[in-house]
């Protein structure tokens, strides 16, 4: 018996039990008793079915009500009303019924009166709205306030949080049995199909799910349902999936989207071992996620989490780790997460041709020349040819396993160098799974290229995926992966320890691929100095190789450390030369790169055309290619400077999206190392409740010990936002936390505002000290407008460099109004000099008055012409 119910109404499979809940709902509606039913089940499992059926066989008055598509207050109210009121004009009054003292169910009871049994039908209640669910929910709990001969059916997913109703009922649809899911499969092929063999794989992928079986069935052809043409494999393909799943996924909040993807690449990875995460679960968007061991990501709060776990999308297993209970829902959550890659067949070009990809170490390196002969031939041969849409030619289907990985391996070096990097991700761990057991060493390094791919591309869980499942990986390479892996995913004792070896063994040998891993890792966990050394030994390596290929990847990384730890004079001449080396090697996403560290030097260093320059250049490639890192590491340079020539609202707009998390947001590493400046941009702009939020969760991951800085930063981050007297405890702690951690620039920037801060409070004397200090560390660092500024606030306190007019500047005009001519040559507005300056518009409004009668001018549109004179006049001076 297949345990369907035959009857003039829509067909059910395996619903007995659903179908009898119905039955006794119908006979107390019957009764006057009323009553409520939910439903509930995962997408395609038959709800709105059920509800159909249910409808048809009730012997008296049904309605059927879905969600409203425009999802707004009252809107699903809106669609009850219509559906009951015989007039447009009465479901208006009994919408305005619902919102006053009796509520919804006074409404519905007018609107129903005159029937003798009515069953109302509520599809997607997770779809409505916040409003219209209240209100149904409080008619649901009153005692006597609905109509003693109404019936409510109401289904919902899964996971929504039904209300709760006293006497109600809730029955949960679950999978169809063999003989249920034999007979619907019969019900949706054409007599004759889905016999034998074809019939039986299709019952077994879709596992009794009733949506996946008939969506499957939709996209196969004739032919195939008969068996003349071989079924795809696998039948139940992500497109399936995605179409039965996508709604569900689709009105998730975004963090729980992220997680649910980062869960399922891990849960992938430990089915299926290295293979399957390399391969099916190439890249799943988002910054942050939680592991199989329950540990949550960077970027992803507990709340989603609890959430997800609370709502029965995913469920706690042993040892506190998370999976799904519907494997077909974790499918759907990493297909829908997943960027595709589709990149036709390139041939190597000639060595030194700017098309041909340059290979980034040994593992291309040691490639068989005839192999990739063999390749480049087959593809070339294959290519434009009608019959390779049905699959690859003849030529590339017999190539060895090992020829066909080397070729990925090439495609991926490529997109590496100057293409997508995502696709680059893919690419590579195409490779080593091609490669896994046949060439070790080139299936690790592929592995750890698709990290660097995603790492470029601030893709977390895609980094998971590659870190994941190398089992070749041995020894302080083993410990790079792990450590790496428990980074991020926020096991941060875990990764110390297997960082930390790496890094004390320098990578374990004098190959300067293992030394750049060595020095990552000294990045991961905050020892900048140990990063800067390791990856100037790798440089040096290098050179002594003559790994051309290599050098920009080495001098791009030991930038980055040198910028990390505040010697920005070196991290530019390192960044000039990384910069020559990747475009005469056609490596421009390292270039990119390499222009956004000079940006961020320009922006110290004061220079507001070089910064728009690099920045530009290192933007213009950074979104083709999803380099979010650069893209990152650009816009905040664009945020220093703005902030410089004090246009703090500027700023901090610019910096508002890098300190989000998200996948709109700034680089899941660099998020916390920006908010200090967005703080200051924050406060100065008047944004200080988002400021203060930022501080807050700046401030806990200070605390972790992964910035050396970050803990001084925090503490000025506090100076900035309190109030009263407490900015100067939190500035002395700032500052005494500064002098552990080595950053000297970043201690000047503290010392810089907190003599401002002393300034303003009126105690010139004090503030003095600290202004020449940071004066000093300006100077040294060739930090010229950061020094202009401490010189400014200095002469401002009316000191022994005080009360002077500047270089070339009128001595009849004060320091504070000389300041302010320059910010307003500039182009800021009043309100961003008064920001600036922490003055009051109307205070900016009355020195400007004032400037305009001592130097005979008469608008602000003259002032840039003023200063190019006092610059004119002070150069002279300064030779």
């Amino acid at each position: 018996m297949s345990g369907a119910t035959h009857t003039a109404g829509p067909r059910l499979y395996d619903r007995a039990a659903e179908l009898a809940a119905v039955a006794r709902l119908s006979a107390g509606v019957a009764a006057g008793r009323g009553g409520v039913l939910f439903v509930t089940g995962s997408p395609g499992e038959g709800r709105t079915a059920l509800l159909s059926r249910a409808a048809h066989d009730f012997p008296g008055t049904a309605h059927r009500v879905a969600a409203p598509h425009h999802r707004g207050p009252w809107s699903a109210a809106r669609a009850l009303f219509a559906a009951l009121a015989p007039t447009p004009a009465a479901g208006r009054r009994a919408l305005r019924v619902a919102r006053g003292e009796g509520g919804l169910a006074r409404a519905v009871a007018a609107l129903v009166a005159g029937e003798t049994a009515v069953l109302i039908c509520l599809d997607d209640l997770h779809l409505w709205d916040a409003h219209s669910r209240a209100a149904l929910a409080a008619a649901w709990q009153e005692s006597g306030g609905r109509p003693a001969r109404t019936g409510w059916l109401v289904s919902a997913a899964r996971h929504h949080r039904l209300p709760e109703v006293p006497g109600a009922a809730t029955v949960r649809l679950g999978r169809l049995t063999a003989a249920g899911a034999r007979a619907l499969l019969d019900d949706l092929c054409p007599p004759g199909a889905a016999a034998g063999p074809v019939g039986e794989r299709l019952l077994d992928e879709a596992a009794g799910h009733p949506g996946v079986l008939a969506a499957t069935v939709r996209r196969l052809t004739p032919p195939q349902l008969t068996g003349a043409l071989p079924l795809p494999r696998p039948a139940v393909d992500d497109s399936v999936l995605v179409e039965v799943y996508g709604g569900l996924l689709a009105r998730l909040p975004a963090a729980s989207r992220r997680l649910l993807g980062t869960v399922a690449v891990v849960a992938l990875a430990g089915r299926t071992g290295s293979g399957g995460a390399g391969s099916a679960a190439s890249a799943v968007g988002g910054d942050g996620g939680s592991a199989a061991t329950g540990a949550r990501g960077r970027n992803a709060p507990a709340e989603p989490l609890e959430g997800l776990v609370a709502d029965g999308l995913l469920c706690r297993r042993g040892g506190g780790a998370v999976g799904f209970d519907d494997p077909f829902l974790g499918r759907a959550a990493l297909a829908s997460a997943r960027t595709p890659w589709r990149e036709g067949p390139r041939v190597p070009g000639p060595p030194g041709d700017p098309a041909s990809p340059a290979p980034l170490g040994p593992a291309a390196d040691g490639s068989d020349p005839a192999d990739r002969t063999a390749v480049g031939a087959a593809l070339a041969r294959g290519a434009g040819h009608r019959a390779d849409r049905l699959g690859p030619p003849a030529g590339v289907r017999g190539l060895s396993p090992l020829a066909r990985g080397r070729a990925q391996l090439v495609r991926g070096l490529a997109a590496l160098a100057g293409g997508p990097v995502m696709h680059a991700h893919e690419a590579l761990l195409q490779a080593a799974e091609l490669l896994r057991g046949r060439a070790p060493v080139e299936a690790s390094d592929a592995r750890f290229l698709a990290m660097e791919a995603a790492w470029a591309g601030g893709d977390v869980a895609a980094c998971l995926a590659a870190l994941d499942g190398g089992e070749e990986v041995r020894g302080l390479e083993r410990d790079f992966a792990e450590g790496l892996s428990a980074a991020l995913t926020v096991r941060l004792d875990e990764a110390r320890t297997a960082l930390t070896r790496v890094v004390e063994g320098d990578g374990g040998a004098d190959d300067p691929r293992l030394l750049l891993r060595a020095g990552s890792a000294a990045l991961v966990i905050g020892d900048t100095a140990a990063a800067a050394r390791i990856h100037a030994r790798a440089l040096v390596r290098a050179r002594a190789e003559h790994r051309t290929a290599l050098l920009p990847h080495a001098l791009e990384q030991l930038a980055y450390a040198e910028l990390r730890a505040g010697r920005y004079g070196l991290a530019a001449r390192t960044a000039r030369e990384g910069l020559r080396t990747a475009e005469s090697t056609g490596q421009y996403n390292v270039a990119a790169h390499q222009h956004a560290v000079l940006a961020l030097v320009a922006s110290v260093e004061g220079d507001g055309p070089a910064v728009a320059e690099h920045a530009g250049r290192a933007l213009a490639t950074a979104g083709p290619h999803g380099l979010v890192q650069a893209a990152t590491l650009a816009e905040w340079a664009l945020a220093r400077d703005e902030l410089g020539r004090g246009l703090a609202a500027q700023a901090a707009a610019r910096l508002v999206p890098l300190v989000r998390p998200g996948p709109r947001g700034g680089h899941f590493a660099l998020r916390m190392l920006v908010v200090p400046c967005f703080v200051e941009a924050g406060v100065a702009a008047g944004r200080v409740v988002e400021a203060r939020e930022a501080a807050g969760e700046y401030a806990a991951w200070a605390a972790l010990g992964v910035d050396g800085p970050a803990r001084a930063q925090s503490a000025r981050c506090r100076a900035l936002l309190a109030e009263g007297e407490a900015p100067a405890y939190w500035f002395r702690e700032a500052v005494r936390h500064h002098d552990g951690s080595g950053n000297d620039f970043e201690r000047a920037r503290t010392l810089l505002a907190y003599g401002a801060w002393l300034r303003r409070r009126r105690r010139p004397g004090d503030a003095r000290g600290p202004l020449r200090d940071a004066l000093v560390t300006f100077e040294r660092a060739a930090a010229e407008g950061w020094a202009a500024h401490a010189r400014s606030e200095l002469r401002a306190t009316g000191g022994a460099s005080g009360g002077a007019a500047g270089p070339g500047a009128p001595r009849e005009l004060t320091p504070q109004q000389q300041r302010i001519v320059r910010l307003v040559a500039r182009g800021a507005t009043n309100q961003e000099v008064a920001d600036h300056l922490c003055l009051s518009p109307r205070t900016v409004d009355h020195h400007l008055r004032g400037v305009f009668a001592r130097l005979g001018i008469r608008s602000r549109v003259e002032l840039p012409g003023v200063v190019d004179e006092w610059d004119a006049a002070a150069r002279p001076a300064a030779r």
